[in-house]
């Protein structure tokens, strides 16, 4: 991850509690879609891992307090995926339609979906594992479908003891040590430095 990455946190509050005020706070949502899908076509989920808000949130401050239960493989599934992510989708384009155009109430829209989103990610993150939210991210699943075989994790069978000490680190719960495609591999590096022997890296 990157050295600021800790620290984003402080963004979705900004935008989810000042927004309530300051609407314009809202487009600051604009600015992460924009990011993500730009860099999703070459990089998949590395965006999940290392420069969204919300995830630093849950990430560094949630994760001081979860539970850390096993994320339900339910929630990766793209049966569930796919629908909540036409339902929020759907929804926020029915609610900016409903704003005439004007900046202000456009910019509440955002604030209100990120004030909402954050709260269920928080609540799943306490009650469950911090990424659980990330597991069927509307945001997450774009960049999967648009990236998902891009930039792959790569591990050395030669190398590879089978401690299973990367699987631990993984906050996305996923088989690290299986050489196999992983679309929702949000780049963060932690099995990366959790191998003792250095087995593993990424690839384009």
């Amino acid at each position: 991850m990157l050295k600021i990455t800790p620290y984003l946190g402080i963004l979705v509050l900004i935008v989810s509690i000042a927004g309530l005020w300051f609407p314009i706070l809202g487009y600051f949502m604009l600015v992460v879609f924009a990011a993500l899908l730009l860099i999703s076509p070459f990089r998949g989920r590395w965006f999940c891992g290392n420069l969204c808000p919300r995830g630093s949130l849950n990430d560094f401050v949630v994760g001081k307090i979860t539970k850390n239960k096993k994320i339900p493989e339910t929630l990766k599934t793209l049966w569930l995926r796919v629908p909540v992510f036409a339902a929020l989708m759907g929804f926020m384009g029915f609610r900016i339609m409903q704003t005439q155009g004007l900046i202000n109430q456009i910019g509440m829209v955002f604030v209100v979906m990120c004030l909402v989103t954050t709260s269920i990610a928080v609540v799943l993150g306490i009650s469950i594992s911090p990424r659980t939210w990330c597991s069927f991210c509307p945001m997450g699943t774009a960049q999967r479908i648009l990236g998902g075989n891009k930039y792959q994790l790569d591990i050395d069978e030669d190398r590879c003891i089978s401690c299973k000490k990367c699987d631990k680190s993984c906050p996305m719960h996923l088989k690290v040590h299986k050489n196999e495609t992983k679309p929702d591999c949000i780049k963060c590096e932690r099995c990366v430095n959790a191998c003792p022997k250095g087995a593993i890296d990424f690839q384009d």
